[in-house]
């Protein structure tokens, strides 16, 4: 339901992908937008809350409680107060529950939110049990702990059911450093990682995914058609806008092609910039990316493009219905489908283009 992950960093059933970055960045975020996303899915949701504040718990219980089906969802919490036994079991028992769905045959998603704690909690365990502390005081078996735990995740092949568990750990960063001890090990441990940059988030680029050291290991296999088809452009685009926006930061003469691409790249961040508690429907996703892609929006003004990205999710309802049902159900758009939703997608800039210059 995110457009920026599922664009670029697309994520599969029975992955593991590493949510990453400094403390408030937007990490619970994302993982609570993917929890919400799940109400009209088949998938089942175990949210794991390590050593959190009880504040943090009753406000991401009420997020997925207001937008989402919470009858649902199991939340596996371990307070800040609880007993650090208590806080370390948190992790395996979700997993435990997650599993118990995926060998039934049905899909679960898992979030660990999150790891660093719990790395915290077992170094402080194996300290009083007088365990040989390692790099950075921990056990030498932390690796082998998370290791063991998110191997758990996995899709099953049908003749062992056909169930899946999607896990989703959360690491928090120090000073953006994607090198210290817990993170390295978790970025080799998982199937990709989505990196959150403090730079992005007080730049207002929410969500603040910085999209080149973003890494998805399995890429557009686990993407549908839909938006395989509409985004095979886009993160080399995106690049490239990053690039020559540094550059011109300097103040240096740029020629007209150079002007297009950072224009066109200024829609694309405009585009992906996307609030809490509104993920997006397939047929909205796949039709922001195609007129990304025929460059339609190159034609509008960035308040207009905003306007547009407000607009496109009621228009297509009340314009063409049945080809975004079709979209939403197929995951794929067919050549009739595709030349109705420009028609539609061209007459919508059309009349934000004319209310615009009325309101001038």
């Amino acid at each position: 339901g995110l457009t920026v992950v599922d664009s670029m960093i697309p994520l599969g059933r029975g992955q593991r992908a590493l949510l990453m970055g400094d403390r408030k960045t937007g990490k619970t975020a994302m993982a609570v937008d993917a929890v919400i996303n799940q109400k009209t899915t088949d998938v089942i949701s175990i949210y794991a809350l390590i050593g959190q504040k009880s504040s943090t718990i009753e406000q991401i219980v009420c997020a997925v409680r207001t937008h989402g089906a919470v009858e649902r969802c199991i939340f596996v919490v371990g307070e800040a107060s609880d007993q650090p036994g208590a806080q370390w079991l948190v992790p395996y028992a979700a997993c435990t529950m997650a599993e118990y769905f995926r060998d039934r045959g049905q899909h679960a998603l898992l979030v660990f939110d999150d790891l660093t704690r719990h790395a915290i909690i077992y170094r402080q365990i194996s300290l009083l049990l007088r365990r040989p502390p390692g790099r950075e005081a921990y056990p030498g078996d932390i690796f082998y702990i998370h290791s063991r735990l998110l191997e758990r995740a996995a899709k099953l092949s049908p003749e062992r059911g056909g169930g899946s568990l999607t896990a989703l750990p959360i690491v928090e960063t120090q000073a953006s450093n994607l090198s210290a001890y817990i993170p390295t090990n978790l970025i080799s441990i998982t199937d990709g990682q989505i990196y959150f940059e403090p730079k992005l988030f007080y730049e207002g680029h929410k969500p603040a995914v910085n999209v080149g050291l973003s890494v998805s290991r399995v890429g557009a296999k686990t993407q549908v058609e839909a938006i395989k088809e509409c985004a095979a452009e886009l993160k080399l685009d995106y690049a490239q806008f990053v690039e020559l926006e540094v550059f011109t930061r300097f103040g240096a003469m740029v020629d007209e092609r150079t002007k297009k691409r950072i224009e066109h790249g200024k829609r694309i961040r405009a585009i992906l910039a996307q609030p809490q508690f509104s993920p997006r429907s397939l047929s909205v996703q796949s039709s922001l990316l195609l007129a990304l892609a025929t460059r339609r929006l190159d034609k509008l003004s960035l308040p207009q493009v905003e306007t547009f990205k407000t607009r496109i999710s009621q228009y297509l309802g009340d314009t063409c219905p049945q080809v975004s049902a079709r979209i939403d159900r197929a995951h794929s758009i067919a050549p009739s489908d595709e030349h109705e939703l420009l028609a539609a997608m061209d007459q919508l800039i059309l009349d934000i283009s004319g209310s615009h210059s009325e309101a001038r």
